[in-house]
């Protein structure tokens, strides 16, 4: 059974949204670029990505036209089976090509179906909602945070207040120019 990886785009003070809920602080950070030959280090053992319907609507608008050569993370994001938790969307294109799978009803009982019959492990990147019931359910294996160097201040925190208490531990941490620090988590039983 894969495990399932949640990655999320942090402020060093712990915001994954800022005060008006944009995520813009981590598009001014032009040092995420330098992380590309770790994200798809991370890849490698994935077999599929899994959205919310918001997180899914920012990748459909950008992954598809991305240029693989500026942006090397595209071709596994392309080529990658997607499948979108979602009560709102009847369907989810990503290209003339490819649809990603729209799975409704309860999150936490899809992608626990999902790492059943998916062969890697599941990636989920933003998808707040979904991490929030995932986190709550116990259900996140890895924890992989990319800490931009931003202090935001206020917004919405990694973990929303009232998430159950879990210990991690420390598996990984890798620094690179311009102060972005990737920092893998592993939750401990």
């Amino acid at each position: 059974m894969g495990r399932v990886i949640v990655e999320q785009i942090v402020s060093i003070d712990g915001y994954v949204e800022d005060a008006q809920g944009g995520i813009g602080f981590f598009f001014d950070a032009q040092e995420l670029e330098a992380t590309n030959q770790e994200q798809l280090r991370m890849l490698r053992s994935v077999g599929a990505i899994v959205f919310g319907a918001r997180t899914y609507r920012m990748f459909a608008d950008y992954w598809p036209q991305a240029d693989p050569v500026a942006e090397p993370v595209a071709v596994p994001i392309r080529e990658l089976p997607k499948f979108v938790v979602s009560s709102t969307l009847a369907a989810a294109p990503w290209d003339a090509d490819q649809s990603a799978t729209v799975l409704g009803g309860d999150g936490v009982a899809a992608v626990r179906g999902l790492r059943e019959r998916i062969d890697g492990d599941l990636v989920i990147w933003g998808s707040l909602t979904l991490v929030d019931a995932l986190l709550g359910a116990g259900e996140v294996d890895i924890l992989r945070l990319r800490v931009v160097p931003m202090l935001l201040g206020g917004g919405r925190p990694l973990a929303p207040p009232g998430t159950a208490p879990r210990r991690w531990r420390l598996a990984r941490v890798e620094s690179f120019g311009g102060g972005v620090a990737v920092l893998e988590y592993h939750a401990l039983a």
